[in-house]
């Protein structure tokens, strides 16, 4: 019997996670990675260094692979059609991809199909955005206000608060088109993810609470504490209904706002594993990254139910502190049922090197034990 080989774009600890789910399964990868000291290169036995950016490079990589699938959505749009023109599938395809590459068209569309997002626009100049921000319902002169490249952005890069007209000239200078939002008053942030198939068989994961340190995910809990039941449901549906009106195959994470009045807002789409799933490695029946391997490859999906009443997941920043393996013996004797994921990048300061993941019935124990070993393991914690 031979088995598929899944093509990977992007050779970061996505790709890594996502080659691992599926070992078990005897599923072959190929890897596109920048580098050969990438993350995922470490671990993946047939790696192809080259720039995702060059179509020529794309179809050879794309030769002997039976499908083609992302650790980033930054593959140029035209490519992926490209390929698709060879005959390649490609998943998520360019027209579903597109809504995660370019904020615009991702806004354009759930305005479309009627999901609710924060008031928008696409402004050209400062003085656009002081207009944009005038057009508020709220009083004074309707800043602060957040300005988004349309494309590139990510961990909250291409993202900026600003509070007046002079404030907002720093997005203009890439040269690319910016989104103005509302700033959204906000209780909290939440993610949906779900996982479509090619032939419409779909999952959801419980809907789960991020927070945010300086715009990187910090931690995520699983599920949300005290969601009430109806809006949990609501944004299950939401992400289910995006993903089936996009045409998504894979993983979807849906990031949203949960309003003061009682609403949920989309804020960014992900179209491939996603930072707010992380706990499904450990939490969850089927993980993130095993449903995306199986939906990709157009396999029956896995169950998304937890294993537990709480998972937490912290991800582990680089510190001042560069050797992680030695706060081992500490952890793992501290906390038997820890479950520690290193990405096996040089650690450097905020920059995102592995996660923790802790699991049970109570919450405020589960939480204290995931913080202090990724407080540890960066070395701000040292007892």
């Amino acid at each position: 019997m031979t088995f598929p080989v899944v093509g990977m774009v992007g050779g970061g600890q996505l790709a890594r996670m996502t080659h691992e789910a599926g070992i078990p399964l005897g599923i072959r990868f190929k890897l596109l990675s920048d580098t050969p000291q990438d993350s995922a290169a470490q671990v993946v036995s047939d790696v192809v260094v080259g720039d995702y950016r060059d179509l020529d490079t794309l179809r050879d990589f794309a030769r002997g692979c039976d499908v083609i699938t992302f650790d980033h959505e930054h593959v140029p749009t035209e490519h992926l059609r490209a390929l698709e023109a060879d005959g390649i599938p490609v998943r998520p395809g360019p027209d579903a991809l597109v809504h995660a590459q370019d904020k615009g068209v991702m806004r354009a569309r759930l305005d479309a199909i009627g999901v609710p997002c924060p008031r928008h626009r696409i402004v050209t100049d400062p003085a656009d955005v002081a207009a944009f921000a005038a057009e508020g319902d709220g009083e004074g002169d309707g800043f602060p206000v957040v300005l988004k490249t349309v494309r590139g952005g990510y961990d909250g890069k291409g993202v900026w608060v600003v509070r007046s007209e002079e404030e907002a000239a720093a997005p203009f200078l890439a040269g690319v088109p910016v989104l103005a939002e509302e700033k959204v008053d906000f209780v909290r942030e939440l993610a949906a993810n779900v996982v479509r198939s090619p032939h419409g068989q779909a999952v959801a994961y419980p809907v789960v609470e991020s927070q945010q340190v300086d715009g990187v995910c910090d931690t995520v809990i699983a599920p949300a504490p005290d969601l009430d039941e109806a809006l949990a449901l609501r944004a299950e549906e939401m992400a289910l209904r995006i993903a089936k009106e996009l045409g998504v195959v894979g993983h979807l994470a849906v990031e949203l706002f949960e309003t003061r009045d009682g609403r949920i807002l989309v804020n960014e789409l992900a179209m491939r594993p996603h930072n707010s799933g992380h706990w499904t490695q450990d939490g969850a029946i089927t993980s993130q990254f095993a449903n995306h391997v199986r939906a990709v490859l157009d396999l029956p999906l896995g169950d998304p139910r937890p294993r537990a009443r709480w998972t937490v997941m912290v991800n582990v920043l680089g510190g001042d502190y560069p050797d992680m393996y030695s706060a081992y013996l500490h952890c793992m004797a501290r906390d038997p049922q820890l479950k520690i994921h290193m990405y096996g990048k040089d650690v450097k300061p905020g920059r995102k090197v592995g996660h923790v993941n802790t699991y049970g019935d109570d919450l405020d124990d589960v939480l204290e034990r995931a913080r202090h070993a990724a407080g540890y393991l960066r070395g701000t914690i040292t007892e």
